[in-house]
Parts: structure tokens; sequence; C-alpha cells
């Protein structure tokens, strides 16, 4: 079932940030919301994820589907290495121990982490750190995958790769995710949703 977002408004005291916005987010396809900054993409986000209260409209097509999630802070254990924190969200997935792992090793290795697995995440850099969270996301049970500006700090060469992993594991499923870069959604194959 598609998302159906009516009408919906969304103020931060007299800041009004969303105004009667409506929009369909397609069922298993990439949707990318872009806009100005300051303008609701992560408000919209947060609002579907179920983090953030809205004051007016109707969303449909939410009810009980699963929703995994890239924020724009990586939101790691720094003090655990990233098998670790990936492993955080097996207990929330259906798989049994070994599938797990052998995905885990496969996405690790795709996005060139391997080697760097058993480190604390604290000793990985900027781009490291983003690349665990996507995983993560990704390996996590979900229906509905939400990426918040899900590419920053990655350099052009491991942005191709860690799209097409992306594509490649998010194909037939919905995923909506932010940019301000209309390359990325491009690349992504995404249909754009303008806020």
């Amino acid at each position: 079932m598609d998302i159906q977002i009516e009408h919906l408004d969304k103020a931060y005291g007299e800041n009004q940030v969303l105004k009667d916005f409506s929009a369909v987010i397609p069922e298993g396809k990439t949707t990318c919301i872009m806009a100005p900054s300051g303008k609701g993409k992560t408000t919209l986000l947060n609002i579907l994820l179920g983090l953030e209260p809205y004051d007016r409209g109707m969303i449909r097509g939410m009810e009980g589907k699963k929703k995994s999630a890239v924020f724009q802070e990586d939101r790691l254990c720094e003090n655990l290495s990233s098998r670790a924190n990936i492993r955080m969200v097996r207990e929330r997935k259906n798989s049994g121990r070994c599938e797990f792992s052998k995905k885990m090793e496969e996405g690790l290795k795709a996005l060139e982490l391997k080697e760097w697995g058993d480190r604390p995440v604290r000793e990985l850099s900027g781009g490291m750190k983003r690349r665990t969270s996507i995983l993560r996301a990704l390996l996590a049970d979900w229906e509905i995958l939400f990426m918040d500006e899900p590419f920053k700090g990655l350099d052009i060469e491991t942005k191709k790769k860690v799209i097409e992993y992306v594509k490649r594991e998010g194909h037939g499923r919905t995923v909506v995710f932010v940019t301000h870069d209309p390359e990325e959604a491009k690349e992504m194959g995404a249909e754009i949703l303008v806020l």
C-alpha cells in the first residue's frame, strides 16, 4: 500500500514548517524528498517514523509497517565495534544467526568495512561510521527504509559503491530518503517529491 499524506500541517511555535502538504509515496519504489534547508524534510521523515507529532492532517499506509532509519547523525555506540553495532538489529530480525552473519559479512565487504569491523566505532572515520549506519539500517527487519542525508561525508567513489549497494538491497522495497543533491536522487533512480 502506498503511503498517503493528506493536508499535513506542522509548526514549531510561529514557524510553520509544513502547511497543507499532501503527497503519495509509492510502495516498492525509491522516493527522494527535496527542498531547501529548513523547509521540513527532516521533520517529515520524523513524522513518518512516528518520532514527532503533527498538528493536522492524515497519514495512511504506515499502519503495522516495519521501519528502519538512517538519521543525519550516525547514532552508533562509539565503544562497540561496527559488527557489534550492526548485530543490535538482529534481535528484531526473524532470520537465523548464520544467515544474518552471512549478510552482515557480505555488506561489510561491499561497503569496504570488513577489515575495520572489529574496531571500536570511535576509531573509524566519519565516512566509515556513515557506511556502518547504512548497513545496520539495511540489515534490520524493514518494509520501509527512511534515510536522512545518507550519503553525506562520503567521497565520490565511495558514494557510488554505497548507492549501488543500497539500490541492490532496497530493490522492490519502499525507500524514502532526503538529500540536497539532485545527482544522488538520479543515481538512486528515485522519484522526486518536492516540499
